[in-house]
């Protein structure tokens, strides 16, 4: 059922690992496939990525985080100044990443980015810790907002058991990764219509409340940075809110080698993306605001499920579903763009040669995909939403900015390697700033959370040497890694 990929990486001129078995050529080597093998197909066009982008962008942050920001700044206004500087932040960092993306034309993500800049060990903690903390947490928050929502029609008038949150979560979780384990081409086609639904879902949000404005409903706005003071431990927190809520603009560089020219499509999804989830965000805020006070805000559950009620009466029932199917496509495009880092890790000897083969038929990643569904169910049947966005920030952002920070490095190290679209240094430098900041003073603001996150990536070390580097192992060891 599965066969190696006929693709591999494309020597940097400093660093290539490949695997034992022989080097494959590469997908724009312009050298022919090994006969037998298969490859993963350019079937991501410009709205494919796009809808990539949103769909996954847009999903249980915007649902979640408005509380997580308000709780840790304060006030309203400070709160909306740090929806909106995480949207100005994002978009520097997506436009680093298009860079990248277009100068590194391979699929893979911050994994290969860190391995082409700083070599294999930090490649190897970086995809160790998204195997281990980062995917399944960030799926974990993403599903439990899914299951949540769905379930919130059948349960208007109480409270919703939370073993029915979860195993409602389980399945929604299972259908995505069976979708992405099916084919490619329908995952991306359910990918736009969710995105659309997503679109709508804000829009049903934004046009009642600029309604409201219009009607003078701006009580909530008034001395709209009074009130508790923010600290400067908290703010760290109310930023890995925001950023979390923002996050997936990376996601469409981890399918490079399966976009359509991606020297003009990379950089012009992500700029298109941008503009209109910030856009999208800041008004969806002032939305909330014209109608729920900050306490109301901070005391809901389902804070856009909440503003639909006072405002739209039976209507409100059709918000959820919106909200939930939002989710489901954040889920989905999370899932079809991290597979493909597993997989170029495994091509890369950093992971099971198992997670590398790609299914004769389907032409998908199968055992990339499904390798995340028990990690995933663990943290989802063990874990507090709001203490899981805390546990995987710290490794994101951290090597985020770690790779940003790559960026800066290739400029100086391969000044001769070419960019087809490039950055003003200053945005790279900004944004690696700002990353490593947040999680320096994370470590201060919730020490139990992001240390034990922090203790997680360092056994990435020692997981190198024991199965990367120590190259006399026992035969039953060999074996069971798959080489």
């Amino acid at each position: 059922m599965f066969r190696k990929a006929a693709v591999t990486t494309v020597s940097n001129g400093s660093y290539l690992q490949g695997q034992a078995n022989g080097r494959l050529p590469s997908v724009d080597s312009g050298q022919p496939a090994q006969e037998g093998k298969v490859v993963l197909k350019k079937k991501v066009t410009l709205l494919r990525g796009i809808s990539i982008i949103i769909g996954t962008i847009i999903g249980a942050g915007i649902f979640i985080s408005p509380k997580g920001i308000l709780k840790n700044t304060g006030s309203v206004g400070m709160s909306l100044t740090v929806w909106t500087a995480c949207g100005i932040l994002s978009l520097f960092g997506a436009l680093c990443y298009a860079e990248l993306g277009t100068c590194i034309k391979k699929s893979g993500g911050h994994y290969t980015y860190i391995l082409e800049a700083f070599g294999p060990l930090p490649a190897f903690v970086r995809v160790w810790v998204e195997l281990l903390i980062i995917r399944p947490a960030a799926t974990a928050v993403i599903s439990l907002a899914f299951g949540r929502y769905i379930l919130e029609p059948f349960f208007m008038q109480c409270e919703i058991p939370e073993l029915a949150i979860k195993l409602v979560t389980a399945v929604g979780i299972t259908l995505v990764m069976v979708l992405n384990s099916t084919s490619v081409s329908w995952s991306a086609r359910i990918q736009i219509f969710l995105t659309f639904c997503k679109l709508v879902a804000i829009l049903i949000i934004i046009v009642p409340g600029v309604i409201q404005l219009i009607k003078g409903e701006t009580q909530h706005f008034k001395n709209a940075f009074a009130g508790n003071d923010a600290s400067v431990m908290g703010l760290p927190l109310a930023f890995y809110s925001g950023m979390y809520a923002y996050s997936g603009w990376f996601y469409l560089n981890f399918v490079t080698e399966e976009v359509e020219n991606p020297e003009k499509n990379i950089p012009l999804a992500i700029c298109i993306s941008m503009i209109i989830v910030t856009v999208g965000y800041v008004l969806t805020n002032v939305a909330y605001f014209t109608t729920i006070s900050a306490g109301e805000l901070l005391l809901s559950k389902a804070v856009a499920v909440t503003f639909a009620e006072r405002l739209m009466g039976n209507f409100s029932l059709a918000v959820p579903v919106f909200v939930a199917l939002s989710c489901f496509g954040s889920m989905n495009g999370g899932i079809f763009a991290v597979s493909r880092m597993f997989f170029v890790a495994s091509r890369e000897g950093h992971l099971p040669e198992i997670l590398s083969m790609i299914h004769v038929r389907k032409h998908t990643p199968l055992p990339a995909v499904i390798v995340l569904h028990p990690l995933t169910m663990i943290m989802l049947f063990n874990g507090d939403l709001y203490s899981l966005l805390n546990f995987l920030s710290f490794a994101r952002w951290l090597f985020i900015g770690l790779v940003v920070a790559g960026l800066i490095y290739l400029r100086y190290k391969r000044p001769d390697m070419p960019r087809p679209f490039k950055v003003p240094l200053f945005i790279p430098a900004l944004f690696s700033f700002t990353c490593l900041f947040m999680v320096a003073l994370s470590l201060y603001s919730d020490p139990v959370n992001t240390g034990i996150g922090f203790a997680i990536t360092l056994t990435g070390v020692p997981a190198y040497y024991l199965f990367i580097v120590w190259d006399k192992k026992p035969k039953w060891f060999r074996k069971l890694l798959g080489k």
